[in-house]
Formats: structure tokens, C-alpha cells, sequence
């Protein structure tokens, strides 16, 4: 059998051996929406939970737009230009309409990518687009102080616009739950300080800051509270497919409209399986997600439920820009000195997290449930060692040593990687009654 999983801007192809049995796990098929624009547009005049865009555009004289990052596969080419359009309809100047790249405490998207994040030239052209930086302490402004002790600090730039829209894409999230929505915001266009606060080792080790759980997870509920700290926000919700093409779009107040996007996606990203496998292969879920192996992480977390303890994970990322960002290095780097056990014994001391640490400490729930391999040919040496993980030179002798090893002919594939959640559900046990 052959199967193809994301990678980079294409695939990587797998041969599987005929004598195994086989369970690719996909999302159900989903519906595609045949003229994306007209949903937005739909949408738009079909609010979740607050006026119309017009209405609500009609009683602000400024406007910020927030968008994901390049990490996102957000449709920001048909989101953006109907958006604008809306609001210069609605009486905007363009001068007055902003758009804010919400990095949280990623590096900017500058130059061509920029314009490919931005997806049309018309946009870049109107109105204003820059990037967030979480480290410009003058760039933010102080909200209070949650109920569990994060002081909250946003940007200026969104806090202080009468209208504050969130464009986002809703699918799995292996802290938040899911992406999108209040997530665009905190981390989004949070400081440094609020992001290190919510992101440390306390909140990320809590069993309910996991893939698909909303109740009871200690960074929705301290992002919700962040965000009624703004009192009206309102959000672009989407929804794609494997294919990348838009399944699902809404928009409203940012609360309301992002449970509405949920309950969508949940539908076709959680999928069930019946059984756990000594062997699991998956992806990064491809470009742009693949780019680096801080995001790498995502992937190896997604399948979780249904790899066998002890059992044998296999990932695929391009990894095009290496290992990361320099704190993610060093992080790796204690990782590797301390071990596993070792590293979170000095992380769960802290009250502020180490930038980007915390994509360090989500990689010990995989090394804690199995052994981890990781192909991907683009990494330095150098690269490879800060990993913590098993690189392999070959996809296909993996996969065979792995079932060798294991004696066992069960294999489950996940082309998608993180998009796709496999959840064990055992089929129930016939009646000896």
C-alpha cells in the first residue's frame, strides 16, 4: 500500500507492506463551500451573536484586523479583500483600518512573506499591515490581572481600535483545545510577560490542556477571561480541509462564533478508532505548519491516544528553517543535558516560562509514551542532535524495523498529522448474558 502524508508544499509517499494490516486514519469527507467569497460575504450579514459587520462598522471611526501568523494555513487571500471592502463600504478610511499580524512570541513575517501571508496585493496596498512583538514593552497596554495571577498586557494597537476583529482558522490545538478565535488574542498580541505567565509549566502539565478539550482547560479559560477583558470582539472563523479548501466560515461575537466553529470541525477532526498500535506513522501536517521543528512538535503529540505505550511514533516534516527560534534551541539543549525528567523538575519551578520552552515541554509527553523517530533529510547535524529523538535516514526501513520489533502486522497511518485527532474507542464487547 502506498500512502502519501503531508510535507512541505507537496507529499512524502510511504510504501507499506501488503502482509500488514493497514488503518490510514482521515477526517470524514467534508462539505466544500462552492463560492467561498459568497459565504464570507453570507456571513457577515448573518452575525453569531452580534449586529451585522455593517452595523457594527457603521458606529466605529477606526478598526483593527487581527491575522495568524505564516504558521496558519488561513484563506487570508479571500478573508482579507472581502473584509476591507465591507468596512470601506461601511465608511472607514483606509487609513483608519489596520491589519496586526498576531505573532504572540514568534519572529515577524516581513517582505515576501508577508505578501504571501497577506494573500493580495490589493489589501497591502489600501491599508496598513504590521506585526505585533511581544518584547516592545511601549507597544502594550495593561488590562488587569486574571483570577489565577496573569497580568494581562495586549497591544495598543488592537486594544485601542473601536472595532476589533479576529480572523483566525479553527481546527485542533495540542494546548488551547482548539486554534482561532480567543487564541488570536492571548497569545496573539499578548506581552511577553502575559504569554511566559499562561504558558508555563503549571498550565501546560494540567491533563485538560490537551488536542479537542475546551472544559476544564486552564489556557481557554485564561484566554476567554482575557478576552472579556475587552469587552467586544468580534471574529472570522474558518474552517478547511485536507485539501485546503474552505469548508466552514462564520462570523460574530468572538466567543460565541469561535464554540460555533468548533462544534463544526470537532465533527470531522476527532475521529475514533477502535484499537492502539504498536507502530503509528504521521506528518507536521505540511506547509506552512512543517516549517520548523519547534512546530514539528504538534505532530508528535496528535496521535497520542492511540499509540500503544512503548509503542513506536513516526513523524515527517520538511523542517525547511531547522530547529527554531534561539530560545527553543537552548530549551532543547537543557532537554538533552538534563533529560526528560530532569528538565521538568527545573521547569516546574518557575512562575514565567523560558520563551518558548513550553513547545520543549510538550514534546516530553511523546518521549514519555514511546520511542520517537523523525525523518526529515533538511536537518542540519548539528540540528538533528538538539532534536531529543530519533532521525532517521529512511521512512520505509523505519516503518519495517519498527513492526519487526514490535511483532506486531497493525499500523496506523495519519497523513494530515495534527489536523486530525485519533481518539481510542474500543468497539463494545458482545453480551455474555
Amino acid at each position: 500500500m502506498r500512502v502519501e502524508l503531508s510535507y512541505g508544499k507537496g507529499t512524502v509517499p510511504i510504501e507499506l507492506s501488503d502482509r500488514w494490516s493497514v488503518t490510514v486514519i482521515r477526517k470524514p469527507a467534508m462539505p466544500v463551500l462552492r463560492d467561498p467569497s459568497a459565504a464570507l460575504r453570507a456571513a457577515l450579514a448573518t452575525p453569531v451573536g452580534s449586529g451585522t459587520l455593517m452595523q457594527e462598522a457603521g458606529r466605529a471611526r477606526s478598526a483593527c484586523i487581527l491575522i495568524c501568523d505564516i504558521t496558519r494555513p488561513v484563506p487570508n487571500g479571500l478573508i482579507l479583500p472581502v473584509l476591507v471592502r465591507e468596512l470601506l463600504g461601511a465608511g472607514l478610511k483606509p487609513e483608519s483600518i489596520r491589519i496586526l499580524v498576531a505573532t504572540g512570541l514568534h519572529r515577524p513575517n516581513e517582505g515576501k512573506e508577508l505578501e504571501e501571508l497577506v494573500g493580495d496585493p490589493w489589501v497591502l496596498r489600501t491599508v496598513g499591515v504590521e506585526n505585533h512583538f511581544a518584547r516592545n514593552d511601549a507597544d502594550h497596554v495593561l488590562l488587569g490581572t486574571t483570577a489565577s495571577g496573569t497580568l494581562v498586557k495586549l497591544d495598543r494597537r488592537f486594544v485601542e481600535a473601536d472595532l476589533k476583529i479576529v480572523t483566525g482558522l479553527v481546527e485542533p490545538h495540542f494546548m488551547a483545545g482548539f486554534s482561532g478565535g480567543r487564541k488570536v488574542i492571548a497569545p496573539g498580541i499578548a506581552h511577553s510577560d502575559t504569554i511566559t505567565t499562561f504558558h508555563n509549566a503549571r498550565f501546560m502539565s494540567d491533563p485538560k490542556a490537551d488536542n479537542c478539550v475546551l472544559e476544564g482547560n486552564p489556557l481557554h479559560r485564561e484566554q476567554l477571561e482575557i478576552v472579556r477583558m475587552l469587552r467586544r470582539v468580534l471574529a472570522i472563523n474558518a474552517v478547511i480541509d485536507e485539501h485546503r479548501n474552505l469548508s466552514f466560515v462564520n462570523f460574530g461575537e468572538v466567543i460565541e462564533s469561535h464554540l460555533e466553529a468548533v462544534a463544526f470541525i470537532r465533527r470531522y477532526a476527532q475521529v475514533p478508532v477502535a484499537r492502539r498500535f504498536k507502530t503509528v506513522v504521521t506528518s507536521a501536517a505540511g506547509y506552512p505548519l512543517d516549517k520548523t521543528y519547534y512546530q514539528t512538535v504538534k505532530g508528535m503529540v496528535g496521535p497520542l491516544d492511540i499509540l500503544e505505550l512503548g509503542g513506536n511514533l513516526i513523524v515527517v516534516s520538511e523542517c525547511a528553517e531547522g530547529i527554531g527560534s534561539d530560545e527553543y534551541r537552548d530549551a532543547q539543549r537543557r532537554l538533552i543535558e538534563r533529560g526528560p525528567e530532569g528538565f521538568f523538575s527545573d521547569i516546574s519551578r518557575k512562575t514565567h516560562a523560558d520563551i518558548d520552552e513550553w513547545q520543549t515541554q510538550m514534546q516530553l509527553k511523546p518521549m514519555r509514551a514511546g520511542a520517537v523517530h523523525l525523518y526529515s533529510p533538511g536537518l542540519r547535524p548539528e540540528e538533528r542532535a538538539l532534536t531529543g529523538v530519533n532521525v532517521v535516514e529512511s521512512l520505509e526501513q523505519t516503518v519495517q524495523r519498527c513492526v519487526e520489533s514490535a511483532g506486531d502486522p497493525h499500523v496506523a497511518v495519519v497523513p494530515e498529522g495534527p489536523y486530525v485527532v485519533p481518539v481510542y474507542r474500543p468497539a463494545p464487547q458482545p453480551s455474555t448474558a
